[in-house]
């Protein structure tokens, strides 16, 4: 068994827990608000610009040419891809996607993002090989298992979303998966022991994304509602 088909094992409680949770069986029915559609792409954009300025972090940590290639790749497809599922719940939400750039991060957003840069700037390459790993391996997983549940039909509101993540193969998650699993071979058992913490901690934020988006969570007292002294 791989150092990453080992991780995926360790947390099969999490990728469940993500699978079930109301957000997802939302998609998989086509019954989501309006509200949590738009809240979900508000932060996702956001989140999706700080995953590539991590991806530039893990460049300047690379030693070999592939490997910045792969990272480049990368960057590139969630400029010209992964567009495509947002723009999907904004045609359901009856929204403009321009109009859902640059809203502050809610609480668990901004969690998620602070880990992975936290990593990024004092980890290892290896640490934010497996830092990044849960966003794009759930969201294939899901993509996967709602095809095989049932397939959507041309009228379901969030076929297009489900078939893009649904169909990805060769992409990031397995290209990730190697160079994790190459760099934890080289890996000291310390190094080992911080990429199966990162990786379980981004697990956990993944299932907040999709609960943040569920309850439209946001912070307990708005900045505009401060009183000034």
């Amino acid at each position: 068994m791989s150092f990453t088909e080992q991780l995926r094992r360790e947390n099969d409680d999490l990728f469940a827990a993500i699978f079930k949770h109301p957000f997802v069986r939302g998609i998989a029915g086509g019954k989501l608000d309006r509200e949590q559609l738009i809240h979900y792409v508000k932060q996702d954009y956001e989140y999706l610009n700080a995953f590539m300025r991590i991806y530039g972090i893990a460049i300047s940590k690379c030693s070999r040419r592939e490997d910045i290639a792969m990272f480049q790749e990368q960057i590139g497809f969630i400029l010209h891809s992964e567009v495509h599922p947002h723009q999907n719940f904004c045609t359901a939400a009856g929204v403009r996607y321009e109009e859902l750039q640059g809203d502050p991060l809610a609480p668990s957003a901004h969690h998620y993002i602070r880990h992975m840069l936290t990593v990024a700037h004092e980890g290892s390459l290896g640490e934010i090989a497996a830092a990044l790993l849960p966003c794009p391996w759930t969201y294939v997983e899901i993509g996967q298992r709602l095809m095989a549940e049932l397939p959507p039909q041309e009228a379901h509101p969030f076929r297009e979303w489900i078939e893009f993540y649904g169909k990805l193969s060769g992409g990031s998650t397995e290209r990730l998966c190697e160079l994790a699993d190459r760099l934890a071979a080289e890996a000291t058992a310390g190094e080992r022991a911080l990429m199966a913490e990162h990786f379980r901690h981004s697990c956990q934020l993944e299932y907040m994304f999709w609960d943040m988006a569920w309850r439209v969570e946001t912070w307990p007292v708005e900045a505009n509602n401060l009183v000034k002294g």
